[in-house]
């Protein structure tokens, strides 16, 4: 069964609304006014709640009109040689999309080519030259030039094993202006981890770095680097960009040469393919299994990235936008498309917090930032330590904050508003590297309210469904999309007949894209995730999402983070949680107790746990998110594979054999 309930703070106010100012020139309302006078959107209504329902209700309708109308405001540089918008657009999987265009994603990435800056970028060793359009133009061509020359063109992988720098930018723009498909994991990716994942897809080309700092410390990846071209036959050049050294000693990696040596003069040339041709292979964590090899194509990628950025980001040329991100994560990707838009992007490579919580702050006041991503993670870290951006810095580019990679408690909300600076909205997005996008993101017409996501993007049919596949409002339910969208995977890499692809998202509702995630769907049209489904907790048959516990438990100042499973007890589940505790605290009776009682006044009696238990540490993947699935499987005995994948795979260890989880 599946437990109703209101919304956490359903009744209050919002926390930001957008004033009519701000709605007015927003990117949005041109799309809008555009869409209505060249393809047949509904006219705006005074009412912005109303206007956006009338416009995603559209957008999902008329798909073929809507894409193609973003196409066409977004100026995309394409070649359309005659044919279908959508075809068989009601099967999923199987909708074909513009099946006559053909484009190139780094053509569209560089179509500005003047001095206004392009990448900002900074590591833990300091600041970077900031690249023009031009000058980023300019390097993209030697590189590719020198790929070309490599042999390199349409049905070739290139590889990345990269930290997240200017250097990585200019590689993915390489490969894609030669047609080749760009993979990329980050350098604290271990060995196997690397061969799990590039082992699949088998690059011709590796570029990598000597190395990065992170923490204070100086990695060198130099015999990471070896051991994957030695297990590696496919690859036939390694081309390593220095980093750490200005001329580090290559001669013990097969194949390998300087970025220097590599490059060649010429023309930048675009090899435009067609609109579902391969871009990006990206993978899934790997925690309990292989990695899934997920192919995304050229068109899906560009089209659902310049809506995101445009109308729900709202960003123009003009921005300065920044994410939190390594090359493992899709966010990654998602942040260089900001170039489609003419904006400039800041890269920052290092720890976030070190060597004091003020380091991303200060990039943020240095740069200009305008458009400032994270994570829940870091903003409930800043918020545990007391610290307090906006009393050490300057920050009036800041317009937006977004966080992706879990759900967003409502009181991180406040943290920004208090913290960090006022009246500013704060989008909670939320999607994956499945779809290499979001399902539901800001929106710059409509509220912000806490604790909740504003609204599905446009042009996603998203729904929440029960058990038996009928849709559910205020109720929680399975996220799904009842109807087919450009960014839906091409398939997965050596999976000729889909079979793994299908039952991936397809198995659970035939037809039917679902997400693996838990959520609800409020009165205000906004969506609350509430964790993954593979890790909802089901005491007693009620379901229940990770998520309702950690916003109850975080709250409290002793405990850091939380992680909760469902252990199989005497013929049902109960609820076990793990805390890592702030330093000298112990969990005795008392605060066993207050975190029973917080979430208990909070939530429901089904959701306090029946155990509670102190560890060191949460398991977590490089990107920052908690394996719940893995711990529970650690619990009852079974085997974790594939821990390459985790940040801190000796955190699992703890997990095994626990004697408090063998008693009442």
């Amino acid at each position: 069964m599946t437990e109703s309930a209101n919304p956490p703070h359903s009744n209050e106010a919002p926390f930001y609304r957008p004033t009519a100012q701000h709605i007015a020139d927003s990117n949005l309302t041109r799309f809008a006014q555009f869409a209505h006078h060249q393809y047949g959107a509904p006219h705006s209504s005074p009412e912005p709640l109303t206007a956006w329902h009338a416009l995603w209700q559209w957008s999902v309708n008329d798909r073929a009109a809507f894409w193609d109308a973003l196409r066409d405001f977004t100026g995309v540089i394409s070649e359309d040689r005659g044919g279908d918008r959508l075809i068989d657009g009601d099967l999923m999987p199987g909708a074909r999309w513009f099946t006559g265009l053909q484009l190139n994603f780094a053509e569209n990435l560089l179509a500005r080519c003047d001095d206004h800056p392009a990448l900002f970028s900074a590591t833990e060793l300091g600041h970077k030259p900031t690249l023009s359009y031009r000058q980023l133009h300019e390097q993209v061509a030697r590189l590719s030039a020198g790929l070309a020359a490599a042999g390199i063109g349409p049905g070739d992988v290139v590889a990345g094993y990269l930290p997240n720098i200017n250097g990585a930018i200019i590689a993915m723009l390489a490969t894609a202006a030669r047609g080749a498909t760009w993979t990329s994991c980050s350098p604290d990716f271990g060995i196997q981890g690397v061969l799990d994942r590039f082992g699949q897809v088998k690059p011709k080309i590796l570029i990598a770095t000597d190395g990065y700092q992170y923490a204070g410390k100086p990695i060198n990846t130099l015999p990471a680097i070896q051991g994957v071209v030695d297990a590696l036959a496919c690859i036939q050049r390694v081309v390593i960009i220095p980093s750490l050294n200005a001329a580090p000693s290559i001669t013990s990696i097969r194949d390998s040469t300087l970025l220097s040596d590599f490059e060649l003069d010429g023309p930048l040339e675009f090899v435009r393919q067609a609109f579902n041709a391969p871009l990006f292979v990206m993978y899934s964590s790997g925690t309990t299994g292989a990695p899934k090899c997920i192919v995304h194509s050229i068109g899906g990628t560009l089209l659902q990235h310049l809506k995101e950025h445009q109308l729900h980001v709202d960003l123009k040329p003009t921005d300065r936008i920044f994410y939190f991100t390594t090359c493992g994560w899709m966010m990654w990707n998602w942040l260089a498309s900001a170039l489609a838009t003419g904006a400039s992007i800041v890269l920052y490579d290092g720890s976030p917090l070190h060597p004091s919580p003020d380091v991303l702050w200060a990039l943020a006041e240095t740069a200009a930032i305008t458009v400032f991503g994270t994570s829940p993670k870091y903003l409930a870290s800043l918020a545990k330590s007391g610290y307090q951006p906006r009393r050490q810095h300057q920050l009036p580019a800041l317009r937006l904050v977004l966080s992706t990679g879990s759900p967003l408690a409502a009181e991180q909300f406040d943290y920004v508003r208090d913290a960090i600076k006022a009246d500013i909205p704060l989008a909670s997005i939320s999607g994956g590297t499945d779809i290499i996008s979001c399902f539901c993101l800001g929106n710059p017409w409509l509220p912000v309210y806490r604790g909740e996501i504003q609204s599905p993007g446009l042009g996603m049919a998203l729904d929440v469904w029960d058990e038996q596949g009928h849709s559910v409002s205020e109720t929680r339910g399975e996220l799904v999309c009842t109807r087919a969208f450009p960014s839906m995977p091409i398939g997965f890499w050596n999976d000729p007949d889909h079979q793994r692809y299908q039952a991936a998202y397809f198995a659970r509702f035939p037809g039917v894209w679902h997400h693996g995630d838990y959520a609800l769907l409020t009165s205000h049209g906004g969506v609350v995730i509430l964790g993954r489904s593979d890790a909802v907790l089901n005491p007693g048959g009620v379901r229940i999402g990770t998520a309702e516990i950690y916003r109850q438990v975080e709250r409290l100042d002793e405990i850091l983070e939380a992680l909760a499973i469902g252990q199989a007890w005497h013929g049902d589940e109960r609820v076990v949680l793990f805390v890592r505790l702030r330093s000298g605290v112990t969990l005795d009776a008392s605060l066993i107790k207050r975190i029973k009682d917080t979430i208990r006044a909070n939530t429901t009696p089904r959701h306090v746990p029946a155990k509670i238990i102190a560890v060191p540490d949460i398991p977590r993947t490089l990107s920052g998110k908690i394996v719940e699935l893995a711990v529970r499987h650690m619990v009852h005995g079974r085997r974790v594979d594939n821990t390459d994948a985790l940040a801190n795979p000796g955190a699992l260890e703890h997990f095994r054999n626990l004697t408090e989880l063998t008693t009442e």
